[in-house]
C-alpha cells in the first residue's frame, strides 16, 4: 500500500473510540475517542448507515489537503471527478468526507481546538498546537479506516 505524501498529510494518528452517542439522530452517531498517546481527543459525527463504529474500535484518522497520491492540489476538481481507473487516497480508506475548517480556539496550556464541518457532520479536535496548526486551511478531507 502506498503511503500518503507528507505535503498532503495535515494530520494522521491512530485512535480508540471511547464513546458513541446515537440518541439525537436516526442515522448519525457522535463518536468520541483519543489517540494512543492521549494528547489528542476528538468528537466526530458519523453517518452510521455508511460506517458503523463500536466502543473500543481502533481507527486510523487522517486529515489531508488532497486525495491525489502525488500530493498535487485538486484545482477545483471534485473528489468524485477522477479519471477512469485513477487511484486516490479515498481508495485506501473506508469512510471519506470533504469539509471546511471553520473555527479554531485556544485550549488549555499549549492545546488548541479545531472545528471542521463535513456537510453538517462535525469534527471537534483538541490537542497540541504543533499537531493541529497544519489544519489552518480552508478545506480538508477526512479519511478513516479500521
Amino acid at each position: 500500500m502506498e503511503e500518503q505524501p507528507s505535503d498532503a498529510n495535515l494530520f494522521k494518528d491512530e485512535f480508540t473510540v471511547t464513546a458513541i452517542n446515537s440518541a439525537k439522530y436516526d442515522r448519525v452517531s457522535r463518536i468520541s475517542g483519543h489517540n494512543t498517546t492521549r494528547d489528542v481527543e476528538f468528537t466526530l459525527d458519523v453517518n452510521t448507515e455508511v460506517y458503523e463504529m463500536q466502543p473500543n474500535d481502533k481507527i486510523e484518522l487522517v486529515l489531508a489537503s488532497t486525495l491525489s497520491l502525488d500530493g498535487s492540489k485538486d484545482d477545483g476538481k471534485g473528489w468524485r471527478d477522477t479519471q477512469h481507473g485513477e487511484t486516490t487516497l479515498a481508495d485506501m480508506y473506508d469512510y471519506v468526507c470533504h469539509g471546511k475548517v471553520y473555527r479554531f480556539e485556544d485550549g488549555e496550556g499549549e492545546n488548541i481546538k479545531a472545528f471542521i464541518s463535513f456537510g453538517g457532520l462535525l469534527l471537534y479536535m483538541v490537542g497540541p498546537m504543533q499537531r493541529l496548526t497544519p489544519l489552518k486551511i480552508d478545506h480538508v478531507y477526512l479519511l478513516i479506516k479500521r
